[in-house]
């Protein structure tokens, strides 16, 4: 299996439980790891023979801008998911982290790998 990753993508969403999180998206920084063949890309040199960065990046910034979750965990399940079930994954690595939530720590984070 090869692996074609995304680090340190910022994008908005609605996460957190607290009324202070509810009352404005937040930017959430994100690096994926999406386990597929590259074989057949690496042989046609075809874009449509692999996973399209850039339609990985605007898909995902357009699904989180609409989309609220209370935990750090159910975002990145999601994001899991959304990898999986879209972009003929067989594998991810999801690393999620909130920015600045705590005076003197620069990140918070969960990072969880699935697989089909």
């Amino acid at each position: 299996m090869d692996i074609i990753f995304i680090e340190e993508l910022r994008a908005a969403t609605w996460i957190g439980i607290y009324p202070r999180e509810k009352a404005v998206a937040q930017t959430v920084e994100i690096s994926l790891q999406i386990g597929v063949s590259t074989t057949s890309a690496g042989a046609s040199d075809d874009i449509r023979d692999t996973v399209d960065y850039a339609v990985v990046v605007e898909r995902l910034r357009a699904d989180l801008a609409a989309s609220h979750f209370n935990l750090l965990e159910k975002l990145t399940e999601h994001i899991a998911t959304f990898l999986l079930e879209n972009f003929a994954a067989q594998w991810v690595r999801v690393s999620v982290a909130k920015l600045g939530m705590m005076p003197g720590v620069k990140r918070v984070g969960v990072v969880i790998e699935r697989s089909i």
